[in-house]
């Protein structure tokens, strides 16, 4: 398998496992949108909390250049150690909600 196929299928297995261990919620669900064309790998909350609108981001992952950048977490959750288990080199998780001028220093690739 090539490594941007192996990409694609550990992120979407880690999303899909992370989605697993969310509570099912009465007015709102959690959505995955795997878009392998541009890939975009997104974790979605929709709907409703009572009176107000939940729609956010809750994890958005992209592959550029067979890079992983994680551009959003809002999760207690470490997606990038996760991918780093499943197999992602460490060199190639960008933390793409970092600035540029702070990656050297966090351990991961800096694109």
């Amino acid at each position: 398998m090539d490594k941007l196929t192996q990409y694609r299928t550990l992120i979407k297995e880690l999303l899909s496992r992370y989605a697993s261990y969310k509570k099912d919620q009465e007015d709102w669900e959690l959505q995955l949108i795997f878009d392998e064309e541009r890939d975009h790998y997104l974790w979605f909350d929709v709907g409703w909390k009572g009176t107000k609108r939940i729609y956010h981001c809750v994890i958005h992952l992209d592959i550029k250049d067979e890079k992983v950048w994680l551009q959003q977490n809002l999760t207690d959750l470490n997606p990038a150690e996760d991918l780093i288990e499943l197999g992602v080199a460490r060199e190639d998780i960008i933390l793409g909600f970092q600035p540029p001028f702070k990656r050297p220093f966090t351990n991961y690739g800096i694109a």
